[in-house]
C-alpha cells in the first residue's frame, strides 16, 4: 500500500502520557500567582506551548496591563508585563521539565508504529509544542531515529496556528497534503488540519495506529481519520 511522504508525529499525549505531567506543572505555578486551576481552564493549557500557558496565567496579574485573549503570549508589549511573563514562562517549564525528567511512560503502540514507519523507510518528524529542553528528555525513551524535530523554539507561532507542520513538511522536502499528522489534543488537529496535512485523532486509551491504518489515511476523501467517535 502506498504510503504518505512523511508521518508527522506529536508528543505529548501522542507518544507519551505526559499531559498530566503539564497540567500538574501548571498548575503548581498557577496556584504560586494565586489561582486555582479547574476544568474550564483545560481549553487554555493542554496542547499549548509554555508562552501561551504564560501569558494566559499572567493576562490578570499585576504589574502591567492584561493582555487581551487575542493576543499571542509572545506579544507582550509592556516591559514589566514581559518581565513577568518570561519568569512564568521559565517557572513553567522548570516545573514540567522536573516531571518528565522523572517519570515518562511512552504510549501504547507507539514503539510499533515508529519501528513499522522506520522498516517502511516513511520519514517521519516528531512536531511538538514542548521546548527542546523537555523534548530531549523524551527522545531516548522513544529509541527512533527521527528524521526531525519540531520544538516550540523553531516557529514564531506554535500551535494551533499551522506553523510547526508547515515547517516540518518544508525542511522534510515536501508538502503537507502528502503527510500525515498524529494528534491527540483540538490544539494540535487545528494546527495540522490549517496546514494542510491528513490527520489521525489519537483518543486516550485507543494507542498509537497501525502503520497500514496511517497509509491507509491516505486513500480517504477527508482530511481527518477517526481512531473515535470524537471530532474536533
Amino acid at each position: 500500500m502506498p504510503g504518505p511522504d512523511a508521518v508527522l508525529l506529536d508528543m505529548d499525549g501522542t507518544l507519551v502520557d505526559t499531559e498530566g505531567l503539564w497540567w500538574q506543572a501548571a498548575a503548581t505555578v498557577a496556584e504560586s500567582l494565586g489561582r486555582r486551576l479547574s476544568p474550564a481552564d483545560v481549553p487554555h493549557v493542554h496542547g499549548h506551548t509554555v508562552e501561551d500557558v504564560a501569558a494566559y496565567l499572567v493576562r490578570d496579574e499585576p504589574p502591567g496591563p492584561p493582555i487581551p485573549d487575542d493576543v499571542p503570549g509572545r506579544a507582550i508589549p509592556d516591559d514589566t508585563a514581559r518581565r513577568a511573563f518570561g519568569a512564568v514562562a521559565d517557572r513553567l517549564t522548570d516545573a514540567f521539565a522536573a516531571r518528565v525528567a522523572a517519570d515518562v511512560t511512552v504510549m501504547p503502540g507507539a514503539r510499533e508504529l515508529l519501528d513499522g514507519l522506520a522498516a517502511a523507510a516513511i520519514p517521519t518528524a516528531l512536531v511538538t509544542a514542548s521546548p527542546r529542553r523537555v523534548v530531549d528528555l523524551v527522545l531516548p525513551r522513544l529509541d527512533h531515529a527521527f528524521d526531525l524535530v519540531i520544538t516550540n523554539e523553531d516557529t514564531a507561532r506554535g500551535k494551533p496556528h499551522p506553523d510547526p507542520y508547515l515547517e516540518a513538511a518544508r525542511r522534510l522536502g515536501t508538502t503537507p497534503a502528502r503527510c500525515v499528522a498524529v494528534e491527540d489534543s483540538p490544539v494540535g488537529v487545528a494546527s495540522a488540519r490549517e496546514a494542510g496535512c491528513r490527520v489521525l485523532v489519537v483518543e486516550p486509551g485507543n494507542g498509537l495506529p497501525s502503520l497500514d491504518r496511517v497509509r491507509g489515511v491516505c486513500a480517504e476523501p477527508g482530511r481527518v481519520g477517526k481512531l473515535a467517535r470524537r471530532e474536533w
